[in-house]
């Protein structure tokens, strides 16, 4: 298994698969990290606050550096992403940025807040935070900003389009008597914009989202959206992860609600998984906690590997880390007393 970027309240920490794991940390001037990314040796951790100042920190042979970048009246960084050509970064309140020098130096992109309506976009109980960063050959970005939706741009992040249509196509994972009713949809047609969380699936224009009232997929880019919530024991949960070759697997994390806890059902941990695109799910917990359990799985806590078979991670806000070696079948604890778990990433 691949090592671990933890993001938490308190610095980054790496977990090192070395004859078991070990823990390497706090990083990052124990600053909050809200996201952090690793290709080939690097890494990039984003976070800040308004002690230490909004950055990103990059490691590169054995140093860490931290560019604040100018990153506007944002008050932290929450969100990494990047493809062949750039690092890109979303933050708090809702901006995207790019570099082109791995993080030395950083420019906004402003179409994206640019849009039509966006002063008018929902900040929340959390804030306007762009979370996800999805990124497809051929210039092709998708984001996630919690309240506003979800977010594509075909070039480079040049333009771009409000998606948030829900399909007519029929059955339980179409359902369009599931009206919300409430005064960010513009109509019965429309999803709930409260995007919690993005995950590209194995697929061409395959997305799967966890949002504020259920879980969703999309096959054509992001266009139309399918309700797959039907068969969960609730609506309601943070992370969405996606297996990197199998287009119809994918796990979630269910929570009781938002206004009872923000724990699993039944205290109880459950991962779930569908293996059929979200038609069906499956609880798996050999290895979780299964009673008294209290804690929350936040929205970029949870990660999956691209080994074979792929193994799957998350973090809580109680300081652990569970991994599962076998898709999420069995799970064994590899961390405990960290700080609140904010995000988890692989290291590529």
């Amino acid at each position: 298994m691949p090592d671990l970027l933890i993001g938490t309240t308190k610095g980054l920490f790496i977990l090192e698969n070395r004859n078991g794991w070990q823990v390497s940390g706090p990083h990052c001037d124990g600053a909050p990290i809200n996201h952090a990314i690793g290709f080939r040796g690097e890494i990039w951790a984003g976070g800040g606050n308004q002690w230490v100042g909004v950055g990103v920190w990059h490691y590169k042979k054995g140093e860490w550096f931290k560019s604040t970048g100018g990153f506007g009246e944002a008050d932290q960084i929450w969100s990494l992403g990047r493809d062949d050509l750039r690092l890109l970064a979303g933050t708090r309140p809702a901006t995207l940025w790019e570099s082109r020098d791995d993080g030395r130096t950083w420019r906004k992109l402003p179409e994206l807040t640019n849009l039509e309506g966006a002063e008018n976009w929902d900040p929340g109980a959390a804030g306007l935070v762009l979370h996800s960063i999805l990124t497809a050959p051929g210039g092709k970005l998708w984001v996630g900003i919690s309240s506003a939706g979800v977010f594509a741009s075909p070039d480079d992040g040049a333009t771009w389009e409000k998606q948030g249509r829900r399909s007519n196509r029929p059955g339980p994972a179409g359902n369009l008597d599931r009206f919300w009713g409430d005064e960010e949809i513009r109509g019965e047609n429309e999803i709930f914009n409260c995007v919690h969380n993005l995950a590209m699936g194995a697929s061409p224009g395959l997305i799967y989202m966890q949002n504020h009232q259920g879980v969703y997929r999309s096959r054509d880019g992001g266009a139309l959206w399918e309700e797959i919530t039907e068969g969960l024991p609730s609506t309601f949960g943070f992370p969405v992860g996606a297996h990197p070759r199998d287009a119809g697997t994918l796990w979630v994390f269910p929570l009781n609600g938002d206004i009872h806890g923000r724990y699993p059902v039944d205290a109880r941990a459950l991962i779930w998984k569908s293996t059929d695109g979200g038609e069906t799910w499956q609880p798996k917990g050999k290895g979780l906690p299964d009673s008294n359990c209290f804690f929350t799985v936040l929205r970029q806590a949870m990660a999956v590997d691209r080994e074979t078979p792929c193994g799957v991670y998350f973090g809580t806000n109680t300081g652990s880390v569970f991994a599962s070696a076998d898709e999420g079948e069995t799970w064994e604890e590899i961390a405990r007393h960290l700080p609140t778990v904010l995000s988890v990433e692989v290291m590529q």
